[in-house]
Order: C-alpha cells, then structure tokens, then sequence
C-alpha cells in the first residue's frame, strides 16, 4: 500500500472516531481486542473452505464481499492501534518483515512449513 494511502486512510479514520466522540474507547487494550476478535471473524469466513479450494473460493460471491469486510475490520483495527500508540505500521511490517527473511532464509526453507534449526 501507498504511504500516502495509508496517511490518509489513518486521517479519515481519525476524523470518523472524533465525529462520533469514539477515541475513549480507543484505548490499546481495547484496540488490540478488536484486531484479535476481527481477524476470529476474518477466520470464520474461512473455516469450511477446503485448502485445495480456497484460491478459487476467495474469487467467488459472496464469499469474496465477506473476506474483503473482514480483511478491512482488520486493517482498521490495526490503523487505529498504531496510531494509538505511535507506531508507524509500514514500518513495523517491514521490520518484522527484515526479522522474518533472518529467521527463515530461502535456501533452508523453500518449499516447506517446517522452521529451521536456531542457533543457541
């Protein structure tokens, strides 16, 4: 996503919780209680789809409506929180992200679930 996007989308949202007096529930306990309980939901949409199934699946109504509202409760519960608590989310994806290519290098991983080996 575009910074520039991801800027505007966090001001719109920030003008849309003062509309409605909302940010004293918007506290980072709260906040990353919604993430948790919209990526359950996000989950839920997805539950009996079978594995083999699910990239054709996710292409198809309604199933493709009701991922799209879901994936976006998400990424709004996840601009709110950041904003909360100061964070940058770009910048936190792509930290982790850095963390991640560390932990799972391509040539021990590629093709697999398993994890591999730590040091120490």
């Amino acid at each position: 996503m575009d910074e520039d996007r991801l800027t505007r989308l966090r001001d719109e949202l920030r003008a849309f919780v003062e509309e409605r007096e909302w940010r004293k529930f918007h506290d980072p306990k709260n906040l990353a209680m919604l993430v948790a309980s919209e990526a359950g939901e996000l989950a839920g949409v997805m539950r009996w789809v079978r594995n083999d199934e699910a990239d054709a699946a996710v292409q198809a109504e309604p199933l493709r409506t009701k991922l799209a509202h879901e994936i976006g409760d998400v990424a709004l519960g996840l601009v709110l929180l950041c904003d909360r608590v100061g964070l940058d989310l770009v910048d936190v994806a792509r930290a982790k992200l850095a963390k991640n290519r560390a932990n799972y290098p391509a040539d021990q991983v590629r093709g697999t679930a398993e994890r591999p080996p730590r040091e120490g």
